[in-house]
């Protein structure tokens, strides 16, 4: 008998895992996709952790119920620090991968040993991601930068709406350190939606920086776990892709979701 293809979950606050998904369909195109946009609990960044954990474990698990999946990706740098050793307790026979900071091929890859973490404020303030710094950025000097908003832009941008450069100028401007003959060279983006909006950045950016986005590291891990399960030559479908709002996307929302195969 030839083998089902898997299935993969995905989840994300709203439509910033969408980067991460792009990268797992390109490493596996035949599995079968679920993607879980908590639309009606974004933004996560003021949500108290307590709250946050219980709606991530919530919802997952609701969405494990249903589709049945063989891995699940957390696609949000905030969900995984704070959530996915509760999903791994709760439930131990599903493989998850989580989304973390990029600090230590950050660190591995910059020439002038400056980066600087840009993520949501929830991220940059966890403990999980100072705990990286001290174990993998000996030597580097990283500047963290909690943006408020660009999550928020980001969604936008993608549903048509983009806004002004001055507002995205604004956000990223604290990434840019120039001091002691040594220039930040390398932004380690912390935040799925983030790569959502790297032309942006490019272009309002005061001097050129590699922008550090883990997806294609986390679709590589993906397929490394699915290994066992051999390519099929077709794909098992068309991905699904759930509002918990229940919401239908506006026409211009529904256009972008096109672009990654819903």
């Amino acid at each position: 008998m030839t083998p089902l293809a898997p299935t993969v979950l995905v989840f994300d606050s709203g439509v910033g895992g969408l980067t991460v998904f792009r990268e797992i369909v390109a490493a596996r195109p035949d599995a079968a996709y679920a993607y879980v946009a908590d639309d009606a609990g974004f933004p996560y960044g003021d949500m108290p952790e307590v709250t946050l954990i219980t709606r991530v474990v919530h919802i997952i698990g609701k969405a494990i119920a249903e589709h049945k999946p063989d891995l699940v990706v957390v696609a949000c740098n905030t969900a995984s620090t704070l959530a996915l050793k509760h999903l791994r307790a709760r439930y131990p026979s599903v493989p998850f991968v989580g989304t973390v900071p990029a600090i230590k091929p950050a660190c591995a890859q910059s020439r002038s040993k400056r980066i600087a973490v840009l993520g949501t404020q929830a991220t940059v303030s966890r403990e999980y991601t100072r705990a990286l710094i001290r174990e993998f950025a000996s030597g580097c000097n990283v500047v963290l930068v909690g943006s408020p908003h660009l999550a928020s832009y980001a969604e936008a941008e993608l549903a048509g709406t983009p806004v002004g450069d001055n507002a995205i100028k604004e956000e990223i401007a604290r990434c840019f350190v120039d001091a002691q003959g040594r220039r930040t060279d390398t932004v380690v983006l912390a935040c799925t939606h983030y790569p959502l909006l790297i032309a942006r950045f490019t272009a309002v950016a005061p001097w050129p920086v590699d922008w550090l986005d883990p997806a294609r590291a986390i679709a590589r891990r993906v397929a490394d776990l699915l290994r066992d399960r051999p390519p099929r030559a077709s794909a098992a479908g068309a991905p699904k892709i759930v509002f918990t709002s229940g919401h239908v996307p506006a026409p211009a929302l529904a256009k972008g979701l096109a672009g990654y195969g819903f």
